[in-house]
């Protein structure tokens, strides 16, 4: 972030002084507009945690895209459910995403255990698949039977066998308890009925150390031509994760319409 406001002070013609004074007030703006809308405590506190589930959310009229729910200011999206499993898949995929990028910027290794919620058709899994070897595997969570009975004839078909469907609900991704290395969602998180119990019930399943790996649509970017309730801002990524035991550790801007926000498993939630 300070990088990015480097670089658009840089574009002014003003003294080297007044670009400096320039980036740490904006610096520190952001810092303080993002405590201002964070929600209340620490990030690992047992406050969220003790609160009723009914006032963690606001119900308003549902947008055209959304469900009416409201999570720290944002209006929850439709589910993209299996009927359109084919945009999955779509050729155009590999240059609006470029998955295999992601996969090298996810530094995986031989033996990881993956957790791919809302796995859908196994896009993104299939080519985790060869980087974690037969010593790894993928939990692929999804909530829709559909999408794992998809699932498992395309990697029988491809012969995979590193990867393992999982039945979960909207709440809970029904995983061992310290068993992953990383979770990854692609273009998932913001569809989440229940955020703060999914979010919850992930860090559960994560080992001490572990990682999460939030890929979405960059609002930020209105070049990026998807609709807005499937955008998330890295702002607001973050902010969504503070009651959970999680510690930010970088964005990663390399693609062309998705930013990708990982955090380590710091403490037990």
């Amino acid at each position: 972030m300070i990088s990015k406001i480097h670089k658009v002070v840089n574009t002014f013609h003003i003294s080297k002084l007044t670009k400096l004074c320039t980036i740490v007030f904006i610096s520190i703006l952001l810092l303080l507009t993002y405590t201002a809308t964070s929600p209340k405590g620490d990030s690992h506190s047992e406050t969220d945690s003790k609160r009723p589930a009914s006032t963690r959310y606001e119900q308003r009229v549902a947008s055209r895209d959304g469900i009416g729910k409201i999570y720290m200011g944002r209006e929850i999206s439709q589910v993209m459910g299996h009927l359109a499993a084919g945009w999955l898949e779509r050729p155009e995929r590999e240059r609006e995403e470029l998955p295999n990028k992601l996969i090298e910027m996810l530094k995986l290794k031989k033996g990881d255990v993956v957790a791919d919620i809302g796995i859908g058709t196994g896009y993104i899994a299939r080519r985790i698949s060869p980087k974690i070897g037969n010593e790894g595997i993928i939990y692929g969570v999804e909530i829709q039977q559909e999408m794992l009975d998809i699932l498992a004839k395309t990697t029988k078909e491809e012969g995979i066998t590193n990867i393992k469907g999982v039945l979960g609900t909207i709440t809970d991704p029904k995983l061992p308890a310290n068993s992953v290395d990383l979770a990854i969602m692609v273009d998932v998180y913001h569809e989440f009925s229940h955020p703060y119990e999914m979010m919850h019930n992930i860090c559960r399943a994560i080992k001490i150390g572990g990682r999460v790996a939030l890929i979405e649509y960059r609002l930020e970017d209105d070049s990026v031509l998807i609709k807005r309730l499937h955008k998330m801002s890295e702002l607001q990524v973050v902010k969504e994760m503070t009651p959970h035991p999680l510690s930010w550790i970088e964005t990663l801007d390399g693609l062309p319409w998705q930013h990708v926000i990982i955090f380590e498993k710091v403490g037990e939630g």
